[in-house]
């Protein structure tokens, strides 16, 4: 279906997206509840950005970044892409992912990739790099024989890895010679968008920056787009042009990073940034420790969801849910007091 977007500079927008899972009980195995992973997300990433999202462990950003490709099917909400695929005259359309269909999806494939968080299990163990790299070129049929084999080869020096390694198997390599290949094979087809989630996380900091660094030269070479899916702030910051905060479903804060971290506008964001170490000695970073544990997913908070964590909480943030509203220069929050509290922002030099 194609639709109308809100910016020429769009790439992605994503608007109210929902991903519940049922939770069956008894022998008729009935539906007695939701698992709410995902709650009404809304966003947008532009042309050539990163989009960095942030938050815990279980806060629904892997189920994020899979619905909008449509690796899972979204329970609802709209997903609209910018793409040239579906055009028979090679002009770009808006279209919604989430209601495409088998065929559409197939070719839009070609624009939206993810790199996965476990560049092992992400291996077929049985398959050697070349055919690993090269498969998504044989599923779409976009190259054959020596021209195949032409396109792994450019691919694989790409991302920094001898041609000689072509024939070999995933577990001959280290971890993160094995994410550059799951990097090389998400390029396979010259996407647009390329979800990356948690790419480092499972890699020794060394090798964490020399990945990263490859992210960047890689987007400024082929033009990339990237929706950067972490916890570690740190490395969010160095990579982002936008910052969104996620917390138990739902975006609850979205800015520029700069403004992100020098302005904080969600006790949730000041929280996760009092986490961050700061690279200076003499500095005295007060933590803030966030009492009690992430609620469940199946039985929400009435009000804001973080109110029973939250020390600003009052009886408003108990009972009305809070509105996702603009502040201003795309500074984006979820809190009914964002206006009047002055929150702490992480030190730079």
């Amino acid at each position: 279906m194609t639709v109308s977007m809100g910016s020429e500079d769009y790439l992605l927008e994503v608007k109210n997206l929902r991903k519940h899972y049922p939770v069956r009980k008894g022998l008729l195995q009935r539906v007695v509840a939701h698992v709410k992973a995902v709650d009404d997300v809304d966003l947008f990433i532009k042309k050539g950005e990163t989009l960095g999202l942030v938050g815990e462990s279980g806060c629904g950003k892997t189920t994020a970044g899979r619905a909008i490709l449509r690796l899972i099917e979204p329970t609802d909400g709209i997903v609209l892409f910018r793409s040239k695929r579906l055009s028979d005259d090679g002009s770009e359309q808006v279209i919604d992912v989430a209601t495409a269909t088998p065929e559409e999806l197939t070719l839009l494939r070609r624009d939206m990739q993810i790199i996965f968080q476990d560049p092992y299990s992400s291996l077929n163990p049985r398959m050697t790099i070349g055919e690993i790299v090269g498969e998504p070129l044989k599923v779409q049929g976009v190259a054959k024989g020596s021209e195949r084999e032409a396109r792994v080869l450019e691919l694989l020096r790409a991302v920094g890895l001898d041609i000689d390694h072509v024939k070999r198997y995933p577990h001959e390599f280290s971890g993160g010679q094995r994410q550059r290949i799951g990097i090389a094979r998400a390029l396979a087809l010259n996407p647009k968008l390329i979800v990356a989630d948690e790419p480092v996380s499972a890699l020794d900091v060394s090798i964490q920056a020399q990945v990263i660094n490859l992210l960047q030269e890689l987007q400024e070479k082929f033009g990339l787009t990237y929706l950067f899916i972490a916890h570690d702030l740190a490395v969010v910051k160095h990579i982002s042009n936008r910052v969104a905060v996620m917390y138990l479903g739902k975006i609850v804060e979205l800015a520029e990073t700069d403004e992100l971290f020098s302005n904080p506008k969600h006790p949730y964001t000041e929280a996760l940034m009092s986490a961050v170490p700061v690279p200076d000695p003499d500095f005295k970073q007060e933590r803030i420790l966030l009492e009690g544990d992430v609620p469940s997913p199946v039985d929400p908070p009435s009000g804001c969801y973080f109110h029973p964590r939250c020390k600003y909480a009052t009886d408003v943030c108990r009972t009305e849910t809070p509105q996702y509203r603009h502040l201003g220069d795309e500074h984006f929050v979820s809190c009914h007091r964002a206006d009047e509290l002055t929150l702490k922002a992480i030190r730079t030099k």
